[in-house]
């Protein structure tokens, strides 16, 4: 398969592995009423290391990834700053910044930027999540082999264009945009068919002129495009019921085997026309066996049905009741509904998670907080935002459509949506370096669930690991018990306490094996040999060198 090259790829082609993981910090002052567990989310800060802090709860989690990067036009002035570890690149990335028309490279970075990213995003997908990225002409063509290359060319799903503006702009020299894309992809194949509900407009090409008691349906031809040459096997008498005569098309087969058209006939399926006048008969499909199926999403979303960025714009200067409001081209709610009701397909599962990390204005968070109000749903949203706004803009309007808006003209919106957030900033990193010396040392939670995560793979919130027993057990699978002895204390690190010895190791070895498991003990040093610690079922990891990636 054809890859794309780019400047400074080597550099970050495992930069997301050595991100180093940050722990969330809730901020009770900024958050909306906030619940104790798996509540919304609201992070503050560089989404690499955002998403880098999801991953111990929510790898293999989120059903829908909604994202909307910079698009690289050359205006928007945005700044590369990861920290690649590699003296070329830093030098590379600030000699050219911010990011402009100048700057000839800008594709190499728009593309280092986007790299990291997109692994880290695809780990928190589930296996049948949908990833759907809005982009323009800049990078569309960059990002479609970038994506080919991380997810795989056979997940590629569309390229939906989305009409984000009515009119043309004769300002334009040469072309009027008026389309964006909205690249999708899935993280698997479990992702193997997609169906989304009918909607009102579609319902009413349904009659009963028969009065049939299964209620509303359309007729759909019951002749083959395929000649009588070209299907053979699908070539037979049909009698019409009305004046028992055996019907031949002249030139074409039917649809449908002769088995299945003797089903259709028992099921009195086939139409002739209300006086049995129609030359063939017509298949009857049914309104409530449609509404069961749903109809495939098709890769074209007009205005009327997912909204223009004017509608974004506006929807947004009605939340903060200020028409002198300036974002950038907000997305519509609508665009977002409309891809989250492909994610979750005809069946409406409404209690997914929902992760957008550029999250903007919140359109995403709004799009969910709306979509709960409609059907009773319990979606999660996740939003972060490293822009200085992520408070008074990007959680501004999710407080303001929870509480509600009083001049809005949406009853809904009026009386407020409901619902709740858990504002987060990020805290410190946990890096060996710095644990080794004792001046960053994590909160014992925090510790313990980047352990579980990096290595066991578990994704567990850290907010439900403490140690449960003196012996430091904090979590348990069909498998393992796991042990982290430890205190956020460097003098106690270099105790005795903080060993394991023998004695610890015989009470952890009963407890395990009584329920059938092994016993994963991290700790700052063992008093007990590996294979003494074999013999009993115990794997030690020493810290810190247990906090290296996978």
């Amino acid at each position: 398969m054809p890859t794309l090259d780019f400047k400074g790829k080597q550099h970050i082609y495992a930069h997301h592995l050595t991100v180093p993981y940050r722990p969330l910090e809730p901020d009770e002052t900024r958050s909306c009423n906030p619940t104790d567990t798996d509540d919304n989310l609201i992070i503050h800060g560089d989404n690499l290391h955002a998403l880098k802090a999801l991953l111990p709860r929510y790898a293999n989690r989120v059903k829908c990834i909604y994202i909307d990067p910079p698009y690289n036009t050359g205006n928007e002035g945005w700044v590369y700053n990861d920290n690649v570890n590699s003296p070329l690149m830093q030098q590379w990335l600030t000699e050219n910044a911010p990011v402009d028309n100048e700057d000839l490279e800008r594709h190499d970075k728009w593309l280092c930027m986007m790299w990291p990213r997109l692994h880290l995003l695809k780990e928190l997908l589930t296996d049948d999540g949908v990833i759907f990225i809005s982009i323009d002409d800049n990078e569309v063509h960059h990002l479609r082999m970038l994506m080919d290359e991380i997810l795989g060319r056979e997940n590629f799903l569309a390229d939906i264009i989305w009409q984000h503006r009515y009119g043309r702009s004769n300002n334009a020299k040469l072309f009027s945009n008026q389309r964006e894309h909205v690249i999708v992809y899935r993280k698997s194949d479990a992702v193997s068919h997609i169906r989304v509900k009918r909607n009102e407009e579609l319902n009413e090409t349904y009659s009963n002129p028969d009065n049939d008691s299964r209620g509303s349906w359309v007729s759909a031809s019951y002749v083959n495009p395929a000649t009588k040459e070209q299907r053979p096997n699908l070539v037979y008498p049909i009698t019409n019921p009305y004046t028992g005569e055996p019907v031949n098309h002249p030139t074409h087969a039917w649809k449908y085997s002769q088995s299945t058209h003797e089903k259709h006939v028992r099921e009195d399926r086939l139409w002739w026309g209300l006086d049995g006048n129609l030359r063939y008969p017509r298949l009857k499909n049914f309104l409530s066996e449609s509404k069961e199926k749903g109809i495939v999403p098709i890769d074209l979303m007009l205005a009327d049905i997912a909204g223009t960025t004017d509608e974004g714009t506006k929807q947004l200067q009605t939340v903060f009741q200020s028409a002198a409001l300036e974002f950038n081209n907000p997305k519509p709610t609508r665009l977002i509904a409309n891809l989250i009701e492909i994610a979750e397909g005809v069946s409406r599962e409404n209690d997914t998670i929902i992760l957008d990390s550029f999250a903007g204005s919140g359109t995403t968070a709004h799009a969910v907080l709306d979509l709960n109000k409609e059907d009773g749903g319990n979606r999660k949203f996740i939003l972060i935002e490293c822009e200085d706004y992520a408070d008074t803009i990007t959680a501004e309007r999710v407080r303001r459509v929870i509480k509600g808006v009083p001049d809005a003209r949406d009853t809904a919106l009026q009386e407020g949506l409901g619902g709740s957030f858990t504002y987060c900033t990020l805290g410190k990193p946990i890096e060996v370096e710095t644990m080794l010396t004792g001046e960053a040392l994590p909160p014992y939670s925090a510790l313990a669930a980047n352990l579980l995560y990096t290595t066991a793979g578990a994704s567990v919130g850290a907010d439900t690991l403490e140690a449960q027993n003196g012996d430091g057990l904090f979590h348990s699978d069909d498998e393992n018990d796991y042990y982290l002895i430890y205190k956020p204390d460097l003098e106690w690190l270099r105790s005795n306490a903080a060993i394991l010895n023998l004695e610890r190791a015989e009470r952890l070895c009963n407890a395990s094996r009584e329920n059938g498991r092994k016993a994963i003990v991290y700790a700052a040093g063992n008093y007990v040999g590996q294979r003494e610690l074999t013999k009993m079922g115990i794997i030690f990891c020493q810290l810190p060198d247990a906090l290296h990636e996978r």
